[in-house]
């Protein structure tokens, strides 16, 4: 979105049209509603954002719910936008320093700063790009506490603000067709944030990928995944930081969450048998390294060595990981295991696989599936040899 664009979308005309837009499900309702816009008297530019903002919003759903009718969104700042579910564990921190007012350093389209005002406190919220700045102000224009401005974070003034937010922009700039940037371009700069952490209380959103040994040994690292995928490792310096916690996994689902802690990466367990189970961890525990922990509170161990697959005698019933009740163990052989699936009439089949050069599309096609049955299909390594296993999938 250029600046010319943004202009002609804060028109109230076009706001109006924007919040009586349905949402968009498929390509004829975009033809449909473009030419019935046209009738209506919106120029072609007006039609195109309208049916932006109707595409995004729909879009945005899954990150800020019930919300997203509401707000207006780039591309890109959608993208990069904190879920509301994980901003909110991201504002509970900050309330729980007992401050008044904080700072959202690169607040992009004002998903974290939506969060931290629900929760009472006073929000400096900056932006560099003047675009998605005012986006922001639109966004956040329901909670008087909140003083968004454009500038670059690394000036800002701080004066009153007890704890700071950074979001660095990951990113090249613009708004559509951006690319991934590294570490050592972020905006603002991670030294500019190990500073300001030296003085004041600070939260760090950084990619999951991040490179752990860039991480400082005096921060909490947090890794966060929401809805099945990992979205952000959070570093917490100061007193946002929690006692001897080093490592943390907290798993955000929409029946609640669940956090796994610990003052350093946990050991893993030795490699045992397969069991009657497959447990698959979720991701944030794996990336924070707390496999051991874990096997270790739920009586489980590793498949193999170097695999993230723990198996055990039970189910287990906890968000950290998806259960898997092993029906059949074959050798790893293409023609044997399609045998057990037409055996079995399997036509809906859910591949998985660790430790194993594979591709799941082109077996799939191989292996002809039909009939009224369905599975999970695990091709991973045990201590011994590399197997297929035929499971169910649990309900969590």
């Amino acid at each position: 979105m250029e600046q010319h664009e943004l202009e002609q979308l804060l028109t109230p005309r076009v706001l109006a049209a924007v919040d009586a837009e349905p949402a968009l499900v498929g390509t004829a309702d975009v033809v449909a509603r473009s030419t019935a816009l046209r009738r209506a008297g919106y120029t072609p530019d007006e039609t195109a954002a309208i049916l932006t903002q109707a595409k995004l919003r729909r879009k945005a759903v899954a990150k800020f719910g019930d919300f997203a009718s509401r707000m207006l969104f780039t591309r890109a700042g959608l993208e990069q936008a904190t879920r509301l579910d994980v901003a909110a564990h991201h504002a509970a921190r900050f309330r729980g320093l007992g401050i008044t007012r904080m700072a959202d350093l690169g607040c992009g389209i004002g998903g974290d700063a939506l969060a931290f005002a629900a929760v009472d406190l006073e929000v400096l919220a900056v932006e560099r790009d003047p675009v998605t700045a005012a986006i922001a102000a639109y966004n956040l224009a329901a909670f008087p506490d909140v003083d968004v401005r454009q500038g670059d974070a690394e000036e800002a003034d701080l004066t009153g603000v007890g704890a700071v937010w950074l979001d660095p922009a990951r990113r090249t700039a613009g708004h559509s067709d951006t690319r991934r940037v590294g570490p050592a371009d972020y905006s603002p700069s991670l030294e500019f944030a190990a500073g300001l952490a030296e003085r004041l209380p600070v939260g760090l959103k950084l990619s999951p990928a991040h490179d752990r040994e860039a991480i400082p040994a005096h921060a909490e690292a947090q890794w966060v995944s929401s809805g099945g995928d990992v979205v952000e490792t959070a570093l917490w310096f100061g007193d946002l930081r929690r006692g001897d916690v080093r490592r943390s996994a907290l798993v955000v689902t929409d029946r609640g969450s669940a956090e796994l802690t610990a003052a350093a990466d946990s050991p893993d367990e030795p490699v045992g048998p397969l069991g009657g189970y497959l447990h698959e961890p979720d991701g944030a525990v794996i990336r924070a390294r707390l496999l051991g922990d874990l096997a270790r509170s739920t009586g489980t161990h590793p498949v193999g060595p170097a695999i993230a697959y723990l198996t055990g005698d039970l189910p287990l019933s906890t968000p950290f990981v998806t259960s898997f009740e092993i029906q059949a163990v074959l050798p790893f052989d293409r023609l044997g295991i399609r045998r057990e699936l037409k055996a079995r009439r399997i036509g809906r089949l859910e591949i998985k696989k660790r430790g194993v050069d594979l591709d799941p599309s082109t077996f799939r096609t191989f292996l002809g599936l039909s009939g009224d049955g369905e599975a999970t299909l695990v091709v991973t390594r045990t201590a011994e040899r590399r197997v297929a296993l035929v499971c169910r999938r649990l309900t969590a």
